[in-house]
């Protein structure tokens, strides 16, 4: 009865009700107490990266520690996960070593230890890697063709995934008009170029892209991308625009005023025979040009009478005759008035 009293007196206490290697009171061997157990295990993965997340149970001393492991439903044993096998409070494990095999279950288990203390493991749920991973948004630029964007992708890499059309992945689009709300959407096998076409010219749309596959329906949309069907012109266009309109007018006022000044100088030249009679009738009342009137004075040195052979070509028309014919006829007429 007395060591019944002393154990009732302990636990009244607050002391530690069980020793931790064992008590032996009034010859009972006393077990300890086990921690906490840890709650809310589970498994979390993006692209393919898989991260166990838990929470320390209420009360759990500070100096605990956690270690994990992990079942492969193919091999039906539990293994240690080497880097988590002294996680602290609020810490996680990542698992994406130890889950390799996308197509098989996994499930991991979490327990608590201090010095010879530990609690009962707490076991998550079935985890498959293929269909519960969430696959992240490509990476997506978007411009303006015509009628029609054009969408260059680059989806992020995914372990284990080498080619995602291997695994009858596609790319869900989701397109909305941005002046009305006009929305359509689009599935398309993935490439690195896509481009969406029948849509209205300078329009702009905005486009967000999922990554789905046949296995997998979790996935994280890409922030609306947006960009004009085909860019609209500035009012700096319609400034050159003008510019080159008036310059071209200018160039062909100018290219008229030529022409109209040389066929007014065409106008005002005389033809070759009008310029003769105005020689001869500047000779026979006794002018010249000043380019003649040298030459008609030297002629004149010789003899006064010669006059009749200069003005001879001046007289009534003559059949033509050559210039040693007229020599001829003036050296004649010379001797005569000698």
């Amino acid at each position: 009865m007395g060591s019944w009293m002393l154990l009732l007196l302990h636990f009244h206490l607050g002391n530690t009700p069980w020793i931790e290697a064992g008590l032996e009171v009034g010859g009972l061997d006393v077990l300890c107490v086990p921690l906490p157990v840890p709650s809310n295990v589970s498994i979390s993965s993006f692209n393919m990266e898989h991260t166990l997340s838990f929470l320390p149970g209420p009360e759990t001393p500070s100096s605990t520690r956690f270690k994990v492991e992990v079942l492969r439903f193919r091999k039906k044993s539990w293994r240690e996960v080497a880097d988590c096998s002294k996680l602290t409070a609020g810490q996680t494990c990542n698992l994406t070593r130890a889950i390799r095999d996308p197509f098989d279950y996994y499930q991991a288990r979490v327990r608590a230890f201090a010095a010879n203390r530990t609690s009962n493991w707490t076991v998550s749920e079935q985890f498959q890697p293929l269909s519960d991973t969430v696959l992240g948004p490509p990476d997506v630029s978007v411009s303006g063709c015509g009628n029609c964007l054009l969408l260059h992708l680059r989806v992020p890499p995914i372990r284990g995934l080498q080619q995602l059309q291997d695994f009858h992945g596609e790319l869900v689009f989701h397109v909305r008009r941005t002046r009305d709300g006009a929305q359509f959407g689009l599935n398309l096998q993935y490439e690195e170029e896509i481009v969406i076409t029948y849509l209205e010219p300078g329009v702009e749309y905005c486009v967000t892209v999922a990554v789905k596959t046949l296995f997998n329906s979790h996935s994280v949309t890409s922030k609306p991308h947006c960009a004009f069907t085909s860019p609209p012109p500035s009012s700096s266009l319609y400034v050159v625009y003008g510019l080159l309109g008036a310059f071209s007018a200018l160039g062909f006022l100018l290219l008229g005023l030529v022409v109209y000044c040389i066929q007014l100088g065409v106008k005002r030249r005389r033809p070759p025979g009008a310029l003769s009679y105005l020689l001869l009738q500047g000779l026979d009342h006794g002018g010249a040009p000043p380019e003649l009137s040298g030459q008609i004075s030297a002629m004149q040195l010789h003899k006064e009478g010669s006059v009749d052979c200069l003005l001879t070509a001046h007289r009534p028309v003559q059949p033509l005759r050559s210039s040693s014919e007229e020599e001829e006829d003036c050296g004649q007429s010379l001797t005569s008035d000698v």
